[in-house]
């Protein structure tokens, strides 16, 4: 579910820019909101790359991206969801993965450090 989550993230974004290019978050009035929302294009892959290898450094991207990502997201569609509060319908799913996945970015630190500590360990004689 973890990678699945950021899979779907670079599908998203990946459908978003080639079919608007530049122009693909052009409804956020924020310059920043738009080219973070572009960089996903390349963070959730590495992400997805970075965790499947294992790796610390991923695990904390992970953690990172989704907090911008939920933040962004909200921040961007809070006027909508002021106008019309069944839009929270449509920030659900993201939401709940987001928060799922800063929840486990301590406890999936510990296991992937466990992991890495174990695999550099020198074999015993």
């Amino acid at each position: 579910m973890y990678l699945t989550g950021f899979l779907v993230g670079t599908r998203t974004h990946v459908i978003d820019v080639v079919r608007d290019g530049t122009h693909a978050y052009a409804m956020f009035p924020q310059v920043s909101l738009r080219m973070f929302f572009l960089s996903l294009v390349v963070l959730d892959p590495l992400v997805v790359v970075l965790v499947g290898l294992v790796r610390l450094e991923g695990v904390w991207l992970a953690g990172a991206v989704m907090a911008l990502d939920l933040c962004g997201n909200w921040w961007g569609n809070w006027h909508w969801l002021r106008d019309d509060p069944s839009q929270l319908l449509r920030l659900l799913p993201l939401t709940l993965f987001g928060a799922f996945v800063v929840a486990s970015t301590l406890p999936l630190h510990r296991v992937a450090g466990t992991t890495a500590r174990s695999e550099t360990a020198l074999p015993s004689a």
